[in-house]
């Protein structure tokens, strides 16, 4: 209105009243009349969550906010992140498969200085040790019988940005002395080379092993081990988050939801129940597949028990709580009931039917966390 210009397609960010981030676009024109006087003006405001969710599925790249989480332990995390990332440190990320380790270190690349660096992923247990030697550090033409001409290894590829090592328990002794060379030296030879080639990468290594242990018994070098140790992460396991599964199960519904222009509500009540007694082995990615599987089979409305993948779908109802203590029971009773009412205390022992105060009690004398208000990031 002040300048007379017109803004056109401008893409910002507007914070809805969850709190969450969203997308949009805005363009603005004036309103004159006959006599070309500024009468008003008027703004208009796209959604943009569609496209900026498939952007981020094109190029690979999450941001901090990707990861969802209420849990006191991943809260912590997530206060000391950026300054991992503003380090250069070599970071190790520990957690059960499935889990978010991936995630974590995208998150700690797009916080960090390397940002727009490139970002490399690799899988040390997707192949084999002769492989995984010349995938990491390329090699010169001639270096062996089918290498006609020269290739670039994920070093070089990260170059000025970042490489994720996955899975760096499982690589052989003879490449753990080749990594360790290049982590404290900062260089490398391609196979067949004569010459050292610099790296500036920063390295970040992800396992679901026990990396001490396998030192104490000789499967992993130490010297490598407090090389990539300088920074650790310990991410737990699902079922060490319980209070994540309503939230992470809402984020990849509204995901699904835009990615294929679905009407998906949320889960009935009889399916949270069966996600929260779940154990999930397979961990956060475990949880994406099933409301995946849900998506197929349901188009709108909340996802029911009949559209659960079938080892999750009830039989006899007593077998679902076959093995389980009457304390395991009513733990999970009250973090369903707390998780469905945003951790009101209040709220949540009126749907159990309950005193607050009894509500309190039992919350103290089963040991449940409960996270502070605000703890909730749009994995």
């Amino acid at each position: 209105m002040q300048t007379g210009k017109p803004v056109v397609n401008k893409a910002v960010y507007i914070v809805n009243s969850e709190g969450e981030q969203v997308p949009v676009s805005i363009s603005t024109a004036l309103l004159r009349d006959r006599q070309g006087e500024v009468i008003g003006g008027v703004e208009t405001f796209r959604d943009l969550s569609l496209v900026e969710q498939l952007r981020k599925e094109l190029n690979g790249r999450h941001s901090f906010a990707d990861i969802v989480s209420r849990n006191h332990e991943i809260w912590r995390i997530f206060q000391v992140l950026p300054a991992i990332a503003e380090s250069d440190s070599t970071v190790l990320i520990e957690g059960p498969s499935g889990s978010g380790k991936e995630l974590f270190a995208k998150a700690i690349h797009s916080l960090s200085a390397r940002r727009e660096g490139p970002w490399v992923a690799v899988s040390c247990a997707a192949l084999p040790d002769t492989l995984l030697e010349s995938e990491l550090f390329g090699y010169v033409a001639g270096a062996f019988t089918d290498a006609r001409k020269d290739k670039p290894g994920r070093f070089a590829l990260a170059e000025g940005g970042t490489i994720l090592l996955d899975e760096i328990g499982d690589i052989s002794p003879a490449l753990q002395v080749r990594l360790l060379r290049v982590l404290q030296e900062r260089h490398y030879e391609p196979l067949g080379a004569t010459t050292t080639v610099k790296a500036d990468v920063r390295v970040i290594a992800a396992t679901n092993k026990d990396l001490g242990q396998m030192v104490k018994k000789g499967r992993f070098r130490s010297d490598l081990y407090y090389r990539i140790n300088v920074v650790q992460i310990s991410l737990p396991s699902l079922s060490q988050r319980s209070e994540d599964i309503p939230l992470l199960a809402d984020h990849f519904i509204a995901r699904f939801n835009r990615l294929r222009s679905r009407d998906v509500s949320g889960l009935s009540d009889e399916a949270l129940s069966i996600l929260m007694r779940h154990d999930f082995p397979g961990n956060v990615r475990e949880l994406e597949n099933i409301i995946e599987h849900a998506f197929v089979l349901c188009r709108s409305g909340l996802i029911q028990t009949e559209h659960l993948p079938a080892h999750l779908r009830p039989g006899d109802p007593t077998e679902t709580l076959a093995g389980t203590t009457l304390n395991d029971i009513e733990t999970r009773a009250i973090i369903q009931a707390l998780a469905q009412n945003n951790w009101n205390r209040t709220a949540a022992a009126r749907q159990l039917g309950i005193h607050k105060t009894t509500l309190w009690r039992k919350i103290k004398a089963l040991s449940i966390a409960i996270p502070r208000q605000g703890h909730q990031s749009p994995h």
